[in-house]
């Protein structure tokens, strides 16, 4: 006799077959086409694509753009949590759907917004030629638009998190004379740390693999706005088909990077990340 709730053998492994099938399918085999189509004309065909100008220039970018929007993203992230598990004001509801909203909403609009708003013939526009500021097509579009598709994704990792752990050490800490910048670096940031730092590590990997709303507001401009993705597009276009599957896989690795480093910290740190959370 089993358990109600136990499945049987059969059950068990045609969802185990079902899950690792369809893994293997979808997300390794394409993953190991990449790496393999990169080196295909040799490893040193694939450095080569890697140390051209322009490549060079769209790791850079990529980075910055990143090195940008995350720390920020991370900052609206806290305060946006902290706003909704800590006060109770009307419109909270209304305030955590739109957090959500660049998960719903297209990349490409998001970034057309951006063009309508900062655009030449946007409501921006003049203005910013009268005084020489220049947003769509350059660094400040890319960022905007990065920004606003990776900000949900602090802020979700934070908002159950801080709304389980209630209001009680903060209360406790401020009636122990504690300033509201001592109480968030001794009571409240050790409580999230691990919450932080898995929505800066989803954050970070997707700024660095967006390509709809950066491909917008960027206008494609190779060797200037071309951040990693769109260069893959360009050489994939162009027929430069080892070079374009070079990028894509230090891409790749940089996503793989991401989620082993992932990993190892919920391997090493496990029993107190179930404490934070039991919390």
């Amino acid at each position: 006799m089993r358990r109600p709730t136990e499945d049987s053998f059969f059950t068990r492994a045609a969802l185990i077959a079902v899950t690792v099938g369809y893994v293997g399918l979808f997300l390794l085999l394409p993953l190991l086409i990449v790496f393999f189509s990169a080196l295909e004309q040799g490893i040193s065909a694939a450095f080569a694509a890697l140390k051209d100008a322009d490549a060079q220039y769209a790791i850079r970018l990529t980075l910055i753009t990143a090195a940008i929007a995350v720390p920020l993203n991370a900052i609206f992230g806290i305060c946006a949590a902290w706003a909704v598990a800590k006060y109770d004001f009307r419109g909270k509801s209304i305030l955590t759907a739109l957090i959500d909203l660049p998960f719903s909403v297209s990349p490409v609009i998001s970034g057309l917004i951006y063009v309508l708003v900062f655009g030449m013939q946007g409501w921006l526009g003049p203005w910013l030629r009268d005084h020489d500021i220049k947003i769509v097509f350059a660094l400040p579009g890319i960022v905007l638009a990065t920004m606003f598709v990776t900000f949900p994704f602090v802020a979700r990792e934070l908002i159950p998190l801080m709304s389980d752990q209630g209001r009680d050490e903060e209360e406790a800490a401020v009636t122990l004379g504690a300033s509201g910048f001592q109480m968030f670096l001794r009571v409240t940031l050790p409580n999230i740390k691990w919450g932080l730092l898995y929505g800066v590590l989803l954050c970070n990997a997707r700024a660095m693999g967006e390509f709809g709303a950066v491909s917008v507001v960027s206008g494609h401009i190779r060797g200037l706005t071309d951040t990693m993705p769109l260069h893959v597009e360009v050489l994939y276009n162009d027929y430069q088909y080892v070079a374009a599957f070079a990028v894509a896989s230090l891409l790749a690795l940089l996503a793989i990077v991401t989620l082993i480093l992932k990993s190892l910290l919920e391997w090493r740190y496990a029993d107190e990340i179930a404490a934070v959370h039991r919390h």
